[in-house]
């Protein structure tokens, strides 16, 4: 632990007007302090130049100005007291005039009025009584602001005592000591990186926990300003504040009592203000609702937003858990709004907040993702990796899916906090997301052959039944043909719809054209089974063994390929990810897609041969013939689905 206290130094970054707008002025009086023994520096060189300016008056033959040194160490330019003093002359009544002399006397009134106010936050009674000292000696010197002054006000500034009473510099030398005593007694601490002052011995576990919360995450801001701690202790309460970046109203300050933790949190942007209270649904947390604001010069049209919470500790270590998690959420909220923004190009505004919550609550953040670039950082993986798939302004939940598109963005922020963490190259994470990306487009691609699946599915609704027709003809029992052949067009067009709507999605994403012949290939071989089931329909109710055998082995042939085509699909999905097996299923599919065609022939001619060479009627012969070349139709266009299927999974594995 370092202890110290400079009277020159600066003190630490305290947002004074909204610290002082929310009244937790007991934060602010380290700051006061540092202000009032600055003030003494300066009113007491002021005070100098005032008397070598009164000797220049009386002898322009004096030494020359040798003030300059004092100036410069008090903040005050020795340029401009050096023209005061040099051009100083003595003024008909016996006292002096000197170009800027009413300037330097109201900024030596200034200065002691700085010293004064710096007391009363720390000593109200002692303060109080200096002003009034002041007040009175103000009125009693009647000093004006014109560029002249009089002997004896020289003397009541610059003397510290005479028979008239009071003086200016004695009272500068009792608020001098008065702020010494004040710095005593406030000396600042630093406690793991906290700027902490008047603190008692069990304070520093509560300071020490939120600390460590600011420590875990601080690395995740890389190089944004933001984060300085400071802590107080007033009476019973210990003060906590944070500036959190560089906006004015955007502070949180945590006060620590025996049983509650109270958390003021103040921002310009109302929706960020909601995101920071819902990061502690783990806790029991009572927050008021937000109110409106408004201050001069704190945000744009002095307007921002409070939200405070309560939380109720059972002990310090419940209390210090919570201080914990407090300090680990605040980097998360620099550059928030901005990071929301570019999200938003990409997702819907509720997607991007959520995609911001998960990214805190998994310890990546957002900052990593904007200082790579953020939307160019994605603009250039689309270009990279989808050009032809995602055009420029075009929203990731529309290309890829909502969860798609979320998933990625997640990768996206998380990847880049990795790069940055590691020291890994840019080049490198780009290359992360573009893979990541292309693995996504794919599972596009995989969700338009789930629905090429379904297809197939609907193709052996229609062969089924048309075989279980056939069972139930073979074995001379009743079945309504019109129900075969109202159910078969009722897939077929439930089919025709899904294929327009992937044709749609395929034109839309630009997606693989080998996808788009399967479809179409697979919704001839429906069309196809339905002529067969409405031919069937019309069929006699008698017909002979030898013919329904044939056509029933071409159903069976029908059926197998329809299997074969969803087996192969499921496969070649799988292909992308790799697994060599995957490549061998889909393949092995096609060939039995073509078996199922040659199968097919086969059991084609068997019932041309029957039919020419029997002695049937003429409906007969007619409704089996077709019936048997729609079937075979229904194979070729599997088999054509085949060659198709082929063709995608070589392009992957080449890919």
């Amino acid at each position: 632990m370092v202890l110290y206290w400079h009277r020159n130094r600066r003190c630490q970054p305290v947002k004074s007007e909204i610290i002082q707008e929310l009244g937790q002025s007991d934060l602010l009086l380290p700051a006061r302090i540092t202000e009032g023994l600055a003030a003494n520096d300066k009113v007491k060189v002021r005070l100098s130049v005032l008397q070598a300016a009164a000797g220049h008056a009386r002898d322009s033959n004096a030494r020359r100005f040798e003030l300059g040194g004092e100036c410069r160490a008090a903040g005050i330019d020795p340029v401009t007291m050096e023209l005061l003093v040099n051009r100083a002359s003595p003024s008909a009544d016996g006292g002096m005039h000197a170009p800027g002399l009413g300037d330097l006397k109201t900024a030596i009134w200034g200065d002691v009025a700085t010293m004064a106010r710096a007391v009363k936050a720390g000593d109200k009674a002692a303060g109080d009584l200096a002003l009034q000292r002041l007040s009175a000696l103000e009125k009693a010197l009647q000093l004006g602001s014109h560029d002249d002054v009089a002997p004896e006000q020289v003397v009541r500034l610059t003397a510290i005592a005479d028979t008239a009473g009071d003086s200016l510099h004695q009272l500068v030398m009792d608020l001098h000591k008065l702020l010494n005593g004040l710095a005593a007694s406030h000396a600042e601490h630093v406690i793991d990186g906290a700027h902490v002052y008047g603190l008692l011995p069990q304070d520093r576990p509560a300071i020490e926990a939120f600390m460590r919360g600011i420590a875990a995450t601080a690395p995740l801001k890389f190089g944004h300003p933001g984060l300085t701690t400071t802590a107080a202790r007033a009476d019973t309460r210990l003060t906590i504040q944070n500036d959190i970046g560089e906006t004015d109203a955007h502070v949180v300050v945590i006060a620590v009592e025996p049983d509650v933790v109270t958390v003021t949190y103040t921002d310009v942007h109302l929706i960020r203000a909601r995101f920071f209270a819902g990061l502690f649904k783990g806790f029991a947390v009572e927050w008021s609702g937000l109110e409106r604001k408004s201050a001069a010069g704190l945000a744009e049209d002095g307007v921002f937003f409070l939200i405070t919470g309560r939380y109720r500790t059972a002990n310090d270590d419940s209390r210090d858990l919570f201080l914990e998690a407090l300090g680990a959420s605040l980097v998360f909220l620099i550059d928030w709004n901005k990071a929301r923004k570019v999200l938003r190009a990409w997702v819907s505004k509720n997607d991007a907040i959520h995609i911001l919550d998960w990214a805190a609550r998994h310890r990546c953040g957002h900052r990593g993702f904007l200082e790579l670039g953020g939307g160019e950082f994605v603009a250039e993986a689309v270009r990279h990796a989808a050009s032809t798939r995602i055009g420029f302004g075009e929203q990731l939940d529309r290309v890829l899916g909502r969860d798609a598109a979320i998933d990625f963005l997640k990768t996206v922020l998380r990847v880049a906090a990795e790069a940055l963490l590691q020291g890994n190259s840019v080049r490198q994470a780009r290359d992360r997301i573009e893979a990541d990306l292309v693995r996504h487009l794919q599972r596009v691609d995989i969700a338009l052959l789930a629905i090429v699946i379904r297809q197939a599915g609907l193709a052996r609704e229609i062969g089924a039944g048309i075989a279980h027709f056939l069972d139930e003809r073979r074995l001379h029992r009743q079945f309504d043909g019109e129900v075969l052949a109202k159910n078969a067009r009722l897939i077929e067009e439930k089919a025709d719809r899904i294929a327009m709507e992937t044709r749609s999605e395929i034109a839309r994403l630009d997606a693989d054209r080998n996808i788009q012949r399967l479809v179409d290939q697979i919704e001839n071989a429906i069309d196809e089974l339905e002529q067969a089931a409405f031919i069937a329909s019309l069929a006699p109710h008698a017909l002979a063994t030898e013919l329904i055998g044939p056509l029933r082995e071409l159903c069976s042939a029908v059926i197998s390929g329809t299997e074969a085509a969803a087996i192969g699909i499921a496969a070649a999905a799988e292909v992308p990810e790799g697994h060599r097996v995957d490549s061998e299923d889909a393949l092995a599919a096609v060939g039995r897609l073509i078996d199922a065609e040659h199968q097919a022939d086969a059991a084609e001619r068997k019932v041309t041969t029957n039919i020419l060479s029997g002695e049937y009627d003429l409906r007969t012969s007619l409704s089996v013939v077709e019936l048997a070349r729609a079937l075979e139709r229904a194979t070729d266009r599997l088999a054509a689905f085949g060659h198709a299927l082929r063709e995608h999974v070589l392009a992957e594995l080449a890919g």
